[in-house]
């Protein structure tokens, strides 16, 4: 492992070099792809620094010790070796976590889908409370939001909300996120105050570059038609509203948010792309790995993750066994501790699989 870090400060100190030289320099494409890596690097390398001054400290400090006969120099030598030991242990479990392979989308932009599952009108009332969660968290993280379609109710829900998040590192932050969210209140449509357990679905999917995967067109069927509000009232008298077909799968995306025809398209297309890729993404990961099933997925939407009870004031989290006794300041964009658990969980089974 201190071999492979060592080659990695080289390769850092390779990049750091060529970043000041008036070839790269000049050349936009090559000095973004540098500057990538080399903040990629940045993190493992300093901490290996820091770890490899945490040993000399030890090494400085036991030199003193075989040479010095001073009892405060000696003292203040034992202070320096326990103080670096106390640190070296902790630093090398840093160092494996920074290790530990990258997922390739944390970076992203993420498109988030929230869907009423089990529980009709409450279900879709629910799903307008994620939707609110979810966008008061990334609003407070910095991150910017844009809705890209919803289907809402008379009552105030979405039968189907799907949203951008957009910000360096949007993924990595709700990538846990996808699956079945469960919730037990008295809901605002029962007369009789029983408590309704009802469900959502959310699917987290990172936003698809051309690069990633390219889109056929000619297997999209691509229509227009009015835009409809609550109720099948319609919003405007103009067929602005677009609908997109993936022929093969069957998968469709509808858009009649804007006003501009043009506009739903864009959007349309974007969360069709990301759909797709998302969809054979997973096949390929379930025939190269279907025997190994991580505690902390990304993936399987079927899989009740979390469950919210109003009259206890708590959130489970299934997956990890955490539950918050703070229901209102979660429900109000305050996941952090949630999120911050998740991707610990992870980190600690990818540790113990050793991957």
């Amino acid at each position: 492992m201190l071999t492979k870090l060592a080659q990695i400060e080289k390769r850092f100190l390779d990049i750091e070099e060529s970043l000041s030289s008036p070839e790269v320099v000049s050349d936009m494409e090559s000095y973004k792809k540098y500057m990538k890596e080399y903040k990629n690097l940045q993190p493992v390398v300093e901490k290996y620094r820091e770890y490899k001054g945490l040993e000399a400290d030890i090494s400085d400090a036991e030199m003193i010790l075989s040479e010095e006969t001073d009892p405060e120099l000696r003292s203040l030598a034992e202070e320096q070796k326990d103080n670096a030991r106390a640190l070296l242990e902790p630093t090398m479990d840093e160092l494996k976590i920074l290790l530990l392979p990258k997922d390739p989308n944390d970076d992203k932009n993420v498109i988030i889908e929230i869907r009423g599952g089990a529980g009709g009108e409450e279900a879709a009332l629910f799903s307008a409370v994620l939707y609110r969660m979810y966008t008061m968290y990334a609003e407070s993280a910095g991150f910017k939001v844009e809705l890209l379609s919803a289907n809402e109710t008379e009552l105030g829900g979405f039968k189907e909300v799907s949203f951008m998040v957009e910000g360096e590192g949007a993924y990595s932050r709700f990538k846990f996120e996808s699956g079945v969210h469960r919730v037990q209140r008295v809901p605002e449509t029962e007369a009789q105050g029983r408590i309704q357990t009802s469900t959502a679905t959310v699917a987290v999917l990172p936003e698809v570059e051309d690069v990633d995967f390219e889109l056929n067109m000619e297997e999209l069927e691509i229509t227009r038609h009015r835009s409809a509000g609550a109720g099948g009232q319609h919003v405007n008298k103009t067929e602005s509203a677009v609908r997109i077909i993936h022929i093969p799968t069957g998968l469709t995306v509808d858009c009649q948010d804007e006003r501009s025809q043009i506009k739903n398209k864009e959007k349309a297309l974007k969360i069709m792309k990301s759909r797709l890729a998302d969809m054979y993404n997973r096949e390929k990961e379930q025939a190269v790995a279907s025997e190994r099933r991580s505690q902390v997925g990304t993936g399987d939407r079927s899989e009740r993750i979390r469950t919210y009870n109003y009259p206890q004031g708590r959130i489970t989290d299934h997956r990890i066994g955490l539950t918050i006794h703070s229901l209102e300041n979660f429900l109000n964009g305050r996941i952090d501790e949630m999120i911050d658990a998740l991707i610990a969980a992870d980190r600690a089974e990818k540790l113990k699989e050793g991957l």
